[in-house]
């Protein structure tokens, strides 16, 4: 099938499915950034199950193109179907699919799809260990706080694997950031890292100039925080 009709089968597919009354409070709950079918998040997982056993994973160039023509449909639910896609092929990526995941963080970008992202780039890094340090410089040179963001979150899952002297430079050169997601990301990754080292975290923030944000975030989880 190919990634045309195979995007145009799950957008139908979705459409039948939907909730119009659901779809309208989805919408106000993203700002009416997006259209929604009005799919909850058990919904469009099943679906997309089904769909992916019954038309198989598309590989190579039609993944992207699928993907692609996804997130170029209003709907949020076509974005999430792209992503968990995604997700189910990530294992047999090559190196370079990096630069697709960074088209992906750049392609409508909000919080949702953005951290859902993060997590297929903190993936591919443990695959390709060798592109996180010149990748995540890159994001941060870049400017733009979505790349940013996720150059200070990929590690939530490492634990014990976190770079921690990556995490707290990245945090530290972007503390002066009035941006609330570069803020509220920074106090997620050291809060998730103090659950392995909380000395470290604790150190680092009592040394270093935060928004209080980020302060609050990151020390949350410590009795004497």
């Amino acid at each position: 099938m190919s990634p045309t009709a195979y995007y145009q089968h799950v957008r139908d597919l979705f459409r039948e499915e939907g909730n119009p009354d659901m779809a309208q409070m989805q919408m106000q709950y993203m700002r009416n950034q997006y259209e929604f079918f009005g799919l909850k998040m058990p919904q469009w997982k099943a679906l997309t199950t089904t769909l992916h056993k019954e038309l198989g994973l598309p590989e190579g160039e039609d993944l992207k193109a699928l993907a692609r023509l996804c997130f170029e449909d209003d709907h949020r639910e076509m974005h999430y179907f792209a992503l968990q896609t995604v997700e189910k092929a990530l294992k047999k990526q090559p190196v370079e699919f990096i630069e697709f995941l960074e088209e992906l963080i750049l392609t409508r970008s909000w919080w949702d799809t953005v951290d859902w992202v993060n997590k297929l780039v903190g993936l591919h890094f443990l695959r390709f260990p060798e592109l996180k340090k010149p990748v995540t410089e890159r994001w941060m040179a870049s400017g733009n706080i979505w790349l940013q963001r996720v150059s200070m979150i990929f590690q939530l899952t490492y634990k014990d694997k976190t770079d921690a002297a990556l995490l707290f430079d990245y945090v530290r050169r972007l503390a002066g950031s009035k941006e609330f997601f570069i803020q509220k990301g920074a106090g997620w990754a050291l809060r998730q890292y103090s659950k392995t080292n909380p000395e470290a975290v604790r150190q680092f923030v009592e040394s270093t100039p935060l928004a209080p944000l980020t302060r609050r975030e990151a020390l949350r989880l410590m009795t004497n925080g």
